[in-house]
């Protein structure tokens, strides 16, 4: 098991994107102006436990705070990640501060 994970942005697809032994593990977004929607996040079984869905994570709040932009995380992985790490809130677009109760 490799400890670096490469995720890629996918620009055409609008993904995030960590291909490990011909497996395909995902977080779809959707650019809005001035934020990022992040709309749903895919690990393969055969890749759970590996810290994939981390680094998907990791990636695209990266992508946001490199672009200045807010993140709305309408996916429920992207949501419970803010509640655990408050460190990442100020990305948070205003509207979902509130729906998630932050």
């Amino acid at each position: 098991m490799s400890a670096e994970i490469t995720v890629v942005d996918n620009p055409q697809a609008q993904q995030f994107q960590v291909v490990v032994d011909g497996h395909t593990a995902f977080a779809e977004y959707r650019l809005i102006r001035g934020a990022i929607m992040f709309t749903h996040t895919e690990v393969p079984e055969a890749l759970g436990g590996r810290g994939i869905g981390s680094a998907l994570i990791k990636a695209g709040l990266q992508a946001a705070r490199d672009r200045e932009l807010k993140v709305m995380p309408v996916c429920p992985f992207f949501a419970a990640w803010f509640g655990k790490h408050p460190e990442d809130r100020d990305l948070l677009h205003p509207s979902y501060k509130t729906a998630l109760g932050l």
